[in-house]
């Protein structure tokens, strides 16, 4: 019989199933109605539910409920420290069977190399892994990046089995002001999907971004700024990364009606946080706890997603579709007592049988020897510009202070929350370094550095002493980019990123611990930031309002200009 044949006497009970799941109970995420009875599999395909199957195998998942596989809708990999095959290997147990990434991280250090490193990842991973194609490399024209993407370069790697379409397009003020280089990438993907990235845009500004053909959007940190997007035609995704938190602010938007249009996404999230807290199935819990029926939850994380990035193939427990399926404790609780990935038990012996992948991106650190004068503010007036941290929030604030001029520097003051913040050029094209002010991070002592740098990707450096500043941050060559901590000229903790400057070769298990370590190391400084490193990161990215910093200077992302200096 040919595999047509197959599905339908499988389905049909007239030969035996594949695989059958016995003894659990199916959410129907379209009526939301609990179905009992076997799930017959053939090879890939789920071809039966609600009735009883024999099958060449069993599992019994008696006790268990069995819901569609979650779909992360937005989210870089390169984030969360490890590989595309230890990401697979970390959160797929948890019941992602699909992924869609913007390997723009990796693309702004190494360019196309990178992406087409994630393409082939994609051929190899447990999970289905779709790797959408990188809009904004660089994310403006107000920083130095390891590569610069155009429409012609973008075309050179389309037509990926993995592939969706447009990543999000961050150069919201390039789109709405036709900007060439924009309207030449939008166009390339006209009729398929682009992805969106526009915080704030409001009214006939956001009306714009739409009409310009872009679905989906992951930005909304407000209900009335969901809401608004909904109105005009856009998906909302719901972000609950490391950094950028806005689960609470938008589960009210979330319900039976809007859940149709509503996805869930994790943007940033790096392994310690999967392991204290969990990933997509810690935002389904989350979202039920704080009263958003079952059905809204489940659906958001699983048809919706697959609907609104056209994935018709699954979603759903149902005949006909990709048998991408999770066994829950509970509903409420979303522990994954079992996973199936296209039909296929995500298991030790099934991570184990992948092939491994070269790394690429190595020695991507070429950084210029800081020292601790590089640091000094050379100002002559104190009215100075500084970036507001809004813990949970990768926006900013806008802050002005007064700040003495001393021998000619403005230096960083403990007391007031007044830290020095730099970004130095690291991919060996000019040898920039900015500095500027930011409050937030309740530091007392030392400094802390990192590669990891949206969407640049240089290294950003912040503290409360210039030559643990400088000692940080020159320690980026030697261990080739990753996180350090350092105290009266000492490191106290660090890890190591070796893949461009973004993620580690250890396995995921080896990261989170290490990250326990800079988070104690941090918190000795008297930093208050639950995650400091990728709040760091995120004071770089020049798209986010409202003040940034880039290896270029601060950045009004407001007036989409640099603050002359």
């Amino acid at each position: 019989m040919t595999d047509l044949e197959t599905r339908i006497a499988q389905g049909r009970g007239d030969a035996p199933a594949d695989l059958v799941l016995r003894g659990g109970r199916v959410l129907d995420v379209v009526t939301g109605a609990m179905i009992d009875g076997d799930v017959a599999i053939a090879g890939d395909t789920i071809v039966g539910i609600g009735a009883p199957y024999e099958g060449r195998e069993v599992i019994d998942v008696t006790g268990l409920t069995l819901v569609p596989g979650f779909i992360d809708t937005h989210l870089h990999i390169e984030s969360s420290l490890v590989t595309p095959l230890e990401f697979d290997r970390c959160v797929t147990p948890r019941g992602v069977t699909t992924a869609i990434c913007d390997p723009h991280e990796i693309a702004n250090v190494i360019g196309l190399d990178g992406i087409r490193w994630f393409q082939e990842a994609s051929r190899h991973t447990l999970m289905d892994l779709r790797v959408q194609l990188s809009s904004c490399v660089p994310s403006s024209h107000m920083e130095t990046a390891g590569a610069e993407i155009g429409a012609d370069d973008l075309r050179a790697v389309m037509g990926d089995p993995s592939g969706i379409g447009l990543a999000e397009f961050m150069n919201y003020p390039g789109v709405i002001h036709r900007d060439p280089g924009c309207m030449a990438k939008l166009r390339l993907f006209a009729g398929g999907h682009v992805d969106g990235h526009c915080p704030q845009l409001t009214g006939r500004d956001l009306n714009a971004y739409i009409a310009a053909g872009i679905r989906t959007e992951h930005e909304a940190t407000t209900a009335a700024e969901a809401r608004e997007k909904l109105q005009k035609g856009m998906r909302v995704l719901i972000r609950e990364g490391s950094v950028s938190k806005d689960l609470n602010a938008l589960a009210p938007v979330l319900t039976d009606v809007t859940s149709a249009y509503m996805c869930l996404c994790t943007d940033d999230r790096n392994p310690l946080d999967i392991a204290e807290h969990g990933h997509l199935d810690y935002m389904i819990r989350t979202l039920i706890a704080k009263g958003v029926s079952r059905l809204a939850a489940y659906r958001a994380a699983s048809l919706s997603a697959a609907e609104a990035f056209g994935l018709k193939d699954r979603g759903q427990i149902a005949p006909g579709k990709r048998a991408d399926i999770v066994a829950v404790d509970s509903l409420e609780g979303c522990h994954a007592r079992l996973v199936l990935c296209a039909g296929r038990l995500a298991d030790a012996a099934a991570f184990a049988a992948r092939p491994t992948l070269p790394p690429v991106g190595r020695h991507s650190v070429r950084a210029p020897k800081v020292r601790p004068e590089d640091f000094r503010a050379r100002a002559n007036r104190t009215e100075t510009d500084v970036i507001g941290i809004l813990e949970g929030k990768i926006i900013t604030e806008h802050l002005r202070e007064g700040i003495p001029v001393q021998d000619g520097d403005k230096r960083p003051d403990p007391a007031r929350d007044l830290m020095r913040i730099a970004v130095i050029e690291r991919h060996g094209k000019n040898g920039n370094i900015a500095t500027g002010f930011v409050r937030g991070f309740g530091m007392r002592a030392g400094a802390i550095a990192s590669t990891v740098c949206h969407d640049h990707h240089n290294i950003a450096v912040v503290g409360a002493n210039y030559a643990d500043m400088a000692l940080a941050a020159n320690r980026m060559a030697e261990i080739e980019g990753g996180f350090v901590v350092a105290r009266g000229g000492e490191v106290l903790a660090e890890l190591g990123l070796p893949v461009a400057g973004l993620m580690s070769l250890d396995p995921f298990e080896t990261v989170r611990d290490r990250l326990v370590a800079l988070r104690a190391a941090a918190r000795s400084l008297g930093v208050v930031l639950e995650e400091p490193f990728l709040q760091l990161a995120f004071l770089a990215l020049p798209v986010i309002p409202a003040l940034k910093i880039t290896d270029r200077g601060m950045v009004d992302v407001t007036r989409f200009e640099i603050i002359p200096g």
